[in-house]
């Protein structure tokens, strides 16, 4: 069994999402959901920047901020700041976060 690529917090103010960052990628994109050798689900990301500095890690958030038109402050790197897999706490309505996650891939998260 595959684990979601994003978990609600248990205070219920935001969500907990696993990414799969490549950076130096040909073009800025979200390219749905892939698992893990754990069978964790997460959201794979493509940005052109170096991950230099954390270069990478501000476009990603960049990225994820336009797309789904979360304020920039609302998106955390809690984990793999150095990293090509990441977890992100997002702040705001769990609900609607997961359904702009589910946009966003199309309908393939678990």
């Amino acid at each position: 069994m595959t684990d979601a690529v994003c978990e609600i917090l248990s205070d219920q103010t935001g969500i907990r999402l696993f990414v799969r960052l490549t950076p130096k990628a040909s073009r800025n994109a979200i390219n749905g959901v892939m698992a893990d050798a754990s069978g964790r689900e997460q959201l794979k990301v493509s940005v052109t920047t170096v991950p230099e500095n954390g270069k990478a890690n501000q476009a990603l958030i960049k990225l994820l901020a336009k797309a789904a038109k979360w304020p920039k402050s609302s998106i955390e790197i809690v984990t793999g700041q150095t990293d090509r897999n990441k977890v992100l706490v997002i702040q705001g309505d769990p609900s609607e976060l997961t359904a702009q996650i589910i946009q966003l891939t199309g309908g393939q998260t678990s």
